[in-house]
């Protein structure tokens, strides 16, 4: 289907339809969240960890801000024009009014519970974020919900750990956290958590996969050796709050 027929009513499609599109023209703009996990993950399309897409998210820098913009026009959306040029900087928010759907590009970073800069990683892989950062972004959800465990499954079922992007990178998600100890806390929370869930999922097998490694991410982020502000931070532990609650767009 053309691009000037407009946004399709299936979003992971209408996902790989708009970072195609932005590869194409050399724009780094990139998918994330779940969208971006049922791009590579093929057992988020199946039983247990099937779920459905509702919105879709990006990212991109903020040279390129003029250029997304263009593009979803292009591709058949509206913008939140007020939205944009108040928050432009950080956020911007596209609508598909055909299948009354949202797009939200985080600009240079995602500041949700935890700030995660997102500015050297955005050019990886051609399509999404690279998955340590899928990961980090799922991971980094203090309250999670179940899509947010689903889709952390499929990521670690489907994914090895490595020690560069051709897995889920583990060298990089621990070094993050060497010197931040609010997001080493909370990656580690939500880890042991989906490992979890993952053990009661009906597909054992899977679950089990996902869980082990899960495990072997936790072990990363206890060994890589942490700063001294990670330290001193430390010594505050859980009595002071290490994390924020996300803001809502609309």
């Amino acid at each position: 289907m053309s691009e000037e027929a407009g946004p399709l009513a299936d979003p992971v499609a209408e996902g790989d339809r708009i970072a195609t599109a932005a590869f194409e023209r050399g724009i780094p703009l990139r998918l994330l969240g779940g969208v971006a996990v049922a791009t590579l993950c093929p057992s988020s399309r199946q039983d247990p960890l099937r779920r459905q897409y509702a919105d879709i998210d990006l990212a991109t820098v903020g040279p390129s801000r003029e250029a997304v913009r263009r593009l979803m026009e292009e591709l058949g959306y509206g913008e939140d024009r007020e939205f944009n040029t108040l928050h432009g900087h950080r956020r911007l928010y596209f609508h598909d009014p055909r299948n009354q759907r949202q797009v939200d590009v985080f600009v240079d970073e995602a500041n949700l519970c935890h700030r995660i800069d997102l500015r050297k990683r955005i050019e990886i892989v051609p399509l999404t974020l690279p998955l340590a950062d899928l990961v980090v972004l799922k991971l980094q959800v203090v309250e999670t919900n179940e899509k947010d465990y689903l889709d952390l499954c499929a990521l670690f079922a489907d994914h090895d750990l490595s020690d560069d992007d051709s897995g889920i990178n583990q060298t990089y998600i621990a070094t993050m956290t060497s010197s931040d100890w609010g997001l080493w806390r909370t990656l580690g929370l939500t880890a042991e958590r989906t490992a979890e869930f993952a053990l009661h999922l009906p597909d054992f097998t899977a679950g089990e996969v996902a869980a082990k490694r899960l495990q072997r991410l936790r072990t990363a982020l206890e060994v890589v050796p942490k700063s001294r502000a990670w330290k001193l931070r430390a010594r505050l532990g859980d009595r002071k709050r290490w994390y924020e609650l996300p803001e809502e767009v609309h």
